[in-house]
């Protein structure tokens, strides 16, 4: 008898089993699809970028959107209690700490989805910042949790950068409101900034749908830069005052440490087409024809391979000195003989062609293979993703090195320049432009980048003291210097602090017609204090309204930014009859 009833129980569970799989099976699939844990991303915080002294250049700061579920049971119970008792209160709440519209407007908007019975209304239009949650969360309704009000959070990072346009090119931007970096440092360290995401699980718990947290979100690590904030606002104020003032296309200036080769400021200002100023490309690592300010490169090649010495000379005309199918011309014309040193004072290109020729015909090849000892085309130059690569071709005949001379026929970026100008500046010692120090995580280093060395030593010491004392010419001889003092300008002369440095000038080539002799690129790089140079400066402006002057334009600038630099850092004071400079 037993066999019996348990040989009909095996056989209705069979049957059961049978009917399930065959009848049942695609609603019982459904069931099992809604229990299925639901995995959602928990999007890492994104790493700041800090400057120098730990302030924020770039920050990803919480926003939230404002939902409710209006269908929650506790909100119906007892004909919809505990709603009418608090909707008129959340209704004021919402105008009060929100603002976006009236109590009565966010009464309605709530009500109507409430009698609907919207699952997921948004509650506010646009995103409350963490105080404002913060603010709603006194609310008597939001007390009660989500469960009861139906009133949830849901956060979006928002990428702010709380001074503005301060260095904003440098650093960079991202891809929408969460996305990786797309340019400048939030590109170059990506990695380090973006962290990595956690996941959550949606699942059935208790009649309910809950998120289960299954793996913690890494938020994203700090990047210090050696951007110094006070000194990016004294350059870039600089550089807008002359470049509006000239009306320019352009303009770029970079402020560089001498020693370290670190970057405390780096601005860039572009004309947009209703002739406002604002920051659009970075000009600091595109490369352009650089102009007179390649003729110190050409003048330390020829002076360290022996070809000429400084004291030689050389004779230029006011007419034009034609070599082959070229006419080099000087802007500042004059029937004289000129020496090595102040033909680089007075910015001759007849010299300069007629010097560099002499020196390298026949072997252009060696030229630029010596300026590459100098470490200018160095590959990987700066943190900065995209930036140019120098263009120094070994030039098919001695009339493309006429013009190399003087600056055409190459390209060099900015930075590139000023990399060039500070290894004079620091005793021959090439230091790559540097824009980071250390990665961090909650306040504690995690990598640290210590200055590097390009070239230990660019040229011979007796090239270096002569060039240094031609760059010295450029602005404190009154008779040649292109960046002296004039009746109309002080141009680069400063009675506060000493500046040595080059002017440089470039035609800009026109689209259809050439080179044109009305537009230009205008160029002051230097360096400050003379006797024992901190920083290393360039000012470079595109096209600014005639009439043109680079001393006057760009050597101004790097004045005006080395006067306020000194002021902000450090002072000259007067001991024992003698200037000398003190560390604040």
């Amino acid at each position: 008898m037993i066999f019996i009833v348990i040989f009909i129980g095996f056989v209705a569970v069979l049957g059961k089993i049978v009917y399930i799989q065959a009848v049942e099976r695609d609603e019982w699939l459904k069931v099992a699809e809604k229990q299925v844990p639901t995995n959602r991303p928990i999007k890492a915080t994104r790493g700041n970028i800090l400057d120098c002294n730990g302030r924020l250049l770039a920050s990803s700061m919480p926003q939230y959107y404002v939902y409710m579920d209006t269908r929650v049971p506790a909100l119906h119970d007892k004909g919809g209690e505990l709603f009418q008792k608090h909707i008129d209160t959340l209704a004021l709440d919402l105008a009060a700490v929100v603002g976006e519209k009236s109590a009565a407007e966010y009464k309605t908007r709530i009500v109507n989805a409430y009698r609907h019975g919207e699952k997921r209304l948004r509650v506010c239009d646009h995103r409350i910042n963490y105080l404002q949650r913060q603010a709603l969360e006194q609310n008597k309704l939001i007390k009660k949790g989500k469960y009861k009000s139906g009133i949830f959070f849901e956060d979006q990072h928002r990428r702010i950068k709380p001074y503005g346009i301060l260095a904003s090119r440098t650093i960079g931007g991202i891809y929408g409101e969460g996305g990786n970096g797309k340019s400048g440092l939030e590109k170059g360290f990506d990695k380090e900034l973006r962290g990595e995401d956690g996941m959550s699980s949606i699942q059935r718990i208790g009649g309910r749908n809950e998120s289960v947290t299954v793996e913690e979100a890494k938020d994203g690590l700090d990047v210090v830069t050696t951007i110094d904030a006070n000194l990016q606002d004294i350059v870039e104020n600089a550089l807008l005052v002359k470049t509006a003032e000239r009306n320019a296309k352009w303009g770029c200036a970079i402020l560089m440490e001498t020693q370290t080769g670190y970057i405390r400021a780096i601005a860039n200002i572009d004309r947009d087409e209703n002739g406002e100023y604002l920051e659009a490309q970075n000009h600091a690592v595109q490369r352009v024809e650089p102009g007179s300010t390649f003729k110190t490169i050409a003048l330390v090649a020829a002076l360290d391979d022996g070809k000429i010495d400084i004291d030689d000379t050389v004779t230029v005309s006011r007419q034009p000195w034609k070599y082959f199918s070229v006419k080099h011309t000087d802007a500042h014309p004059m029937d004289t003989m000129l020496t090595v040193r102040s033909a680089l004072a007075v910015s001759s290109n007849i010299a300069l062609a007629k010097l560099i020729t002499r020196s390298y015909e026949g072997s252009a090849k060696k030229f630029v293979r010596r300026i590459e000892k100098m470490g200018l085309l160095d590959s990987v130059y700066c943190e900065i993703p995209g930036a140019d690569k120098v263009r120094i071709d070994v030039p098919r005949d001695t009339v493309t090195l006429s013009k190399m001379s003087y600056g055409y026929s190459v390209e060099m970026s900015p930075m590139q320049i000023l990399m060039f100008y500070n290894a004079i500046a620091n005793n021959g010692r090439m230091m790559r432009p540097m824009l980071v120090t250390s990665i961090q995580q909650n306040g504690e280093e995690v990598k640290r980048f210590r200055p590097e060395t390009v070239e230990s030593s660019i040229c011979g010491s007796r090239t270096l003291r002569d060039i240094q004392g031609a760059l010295h010419d450029v602005v404190w001889d009154d008779h040649l210097g292109t960046a002296a003092k004039k009746k109309w300008s002080r141009k680069a002369q400063s009675n506060l602090v000493s500046i040595a440095g080059k002017t440089g000038t470039a035609q800009l080539i026109i689209p259809g017609h050439g080179y044109s002799g009305r537009h230009h690129r205008m160029t002051f790089v230097g360096y400050f204090p003379e006797e024992n140079p901190r920083y290393t400066c360039i000012c470079m402006i595109e096209d600014p309204q005639y009439p043109y002057d680079a001393g006057m334009d760009c050597g101004s600038t790097v004045r005006v930014i080395a006067e306020k630099t000194m002021a902000y850092t450090g002072c000259y004071v007067f001991r024992d009859g003698e200037k000398h400079l003190e560390k604040r």
